[in-house]
Parts: C-alpha cells; sequence; structure tokens
C-alpha cells in the first residue's frame, strides 16, 4: 500500500487530516460541503475497492470542516459484491499509513425496534458479526487477535451524543447485527436477531471496524435507519426503499457529524 499512502500525501499537498469518516448510503452530499477539497477517485490509488452499488460514488475527499482537516470516503466496497470481506483492507490500510487515528463509519440499517422508526438514527455501541467471515481472514502474523471489548470507543461515543444533543436530534442506541446481504434478512432471522441482541441490521460497517482495530484507529459509528425490518410491516423491503429514506436520516446525521468533527478536531 505504499505506493497509494506516497500518491495520496502528495495529492493532499500538506494537508494532514486526523479524522476519515465513511460516507454510507444518504450521507454522500456531506463531501461537498468540504471547503479547499482536494478530489481523489478510488481508481487513482492503487489496491483501493471499486464499489458497483448505487448511491457510492467511489471517491475521495479531503479538506477543511468546521476548520478541521478531514477525510472522506464517499462509497465502500461490501462483502456481499465479492465474497471479500477484506475488501476495505486496502483502504483502511491506507488511511493508517497518512496518520489517521479516528474512524467514524456510518451506513444505512433496518430497524429492529418499533421507538426507533425510519428517519431515525442510532449510534451504534457493539456490534454482532453474523456473517460467518472476517477481514482478517488469512492474516499471518498474531496482531490478527484482535481484541473487540471496546470497539466503538466511548469517548467518541459521548462526543455523539453530546452532539445531539446540542443540535436537539434524537440519537437512539444500539447493537448492530451484520448479515452478509446482499438478500434481505427473512422475518424468521430478524426474529433470531431480536432474541440474541440486535437492534438494527445491516450488510456494512462491521468488517471496516475490525479492520481499524486492527490497525490502531479509534472508531464510532452510526446507522441512518431506513425501514422496519423483515416481518414488522408486512412489507417487502428493497433497495429503492433504503435510497429513499436514507437522505431523511441522513440530513439529521449530517448536523450531528458537523458538530462532532468541530470537537474532536
Amino acid at each position: 500500500m505504499k505506493k497509494a499512502v506516497d500518491i495520496l500525501i502528495e495529492r493532499l499537498n500538506g494537508l494532514t487530516p486526523r479524522v476519515a469518516l465513511v460516507l454510507g448510503s444518504g450521507l454522500g452530499t456531506m463531501v461537498d460541503e468540504i471547503e479547499n477539497a482536494v478530489r481523489v477517485p478510488y481508481g487513482d490509488l492503487p489496491g483501493f475497492p471499486q464499489s458497483a452499488v448505487t448511491g457510492h460514488a467511489g471517491m475521495l475527499v479531503a479538506g477543511l470542516m468546521q476548520g478541521v482537516p478531514v477525510l472522506m470516503l464517499a462509497g465502500r466496497s461490501h462483502y456481499y459484491e465479492h465474497g471479500n470481506a477484506a475488501a476495505m483492507r486496502p483502504a483502511i490500510e491506507v488511511l493508517a499509513g497518512i496518520g489517521i487515528e479516528t474512524l467514524i463509519l456510518t451506513n444505512a440499517a433496518g430497524s429492529l425496534e418499533q421507538s426507533v422508526p425510519p428517519g431515525s438514527v442510532m449510534l451504534i455501541e457493539d456490534h454482532i458479526n453474523f456473517s460467518g467471515s472476517n477481514p482478517l481472514f488469512g492474516e499471518p502474523t498474531d496482531d490478527r487477535f484482535v481484541g473487540m471489548t471496546s470497539a466503538y470507543d466511548q469517548s467518541l461515543r459521548d462526543v455523539f451524543d453530546a452532539a445531539a444533543a446540542r443540535a436537539g436530534i434524537a440519537l437512539a442506541h444500539g447493537v448492530y447485527m451484520w448479515f452478509s446481504g446482499p438478500s434481505f434478512e427473512t422475518p424468521a432471522e430478524i426474529r433470531m436477531a431480536r432474541i440474541v441482541g440486535a437492534n438494527a441490521v445491516g450488510m456494512s460497517t462491521v468488517p471496516e471496524v475490525i479492520l481499524a482495530r486492527f490497525y490502531g484507529l479509534k472508531v464510532a459509528a452510526c446507522s441512518v435507519i431506513t425501514n422496519y425490518a423483515a416481518g414488522m410491516t408486512g412489507a417487502e423491503l428493497s433497495h429503492t426503499e433504503t435510497k429513499d429514506m436514507a437522505p431523511e436520516g441522513g440530513r439529521k446525521l449530517a448536523v450531528i457529524l458537523r458538530n462532532v468533527i468541530g470537537e474532536i478536531g
């Protein structure tokens, strides 16, 4: 990844962000708010993932937000696109290589809680890996045994809570359960997920959290709730619903993220 690190450092031209965000569905427009933006297509960075999912641009954008140097990844590669849980490893390795210390992850998710409807935002406190896969499969060193007890940094979660409170935005808390996708969960799987302690379900983020902890980054993550999970309303789920509903929660999360960046920066 040294070549990609060198290319990115050259493109950043002296900018030294310490905070990076991965923008999920509904948050892609946040890159338009970056001042003095440097835009680098993923294709210009060797090893970076190329996503074929609509709503994921495949662009790295860096600059200033709230006066703070920040880097955003507009788009991610998902496990369900190719069966490779480590698809985002090159990107996160490069982030660590240029000096990123804090990674904030966002995603679209389905809610298991009637009290957390579509359009809500949920701060992830913990996760359940139900995919049966792990991005560290094949890692030859003992570093692969990554501790995940405090994967979601408590100090960052406190900052998110304070930022949401200042903005007057309700911020739910919960456990995110990673399913491999791309098919949506069944009602029986959702009943199981609720029994084992999940509050939301989705098809991303968990591999990136594991990788970020592997590279020593502090992590926070939020879900934009786009739908109730399978079996809760009787309606069938669709990716169109996800894309249609993501901007509503995305607008709320964007407000929170601006405050968070200003605080941790």
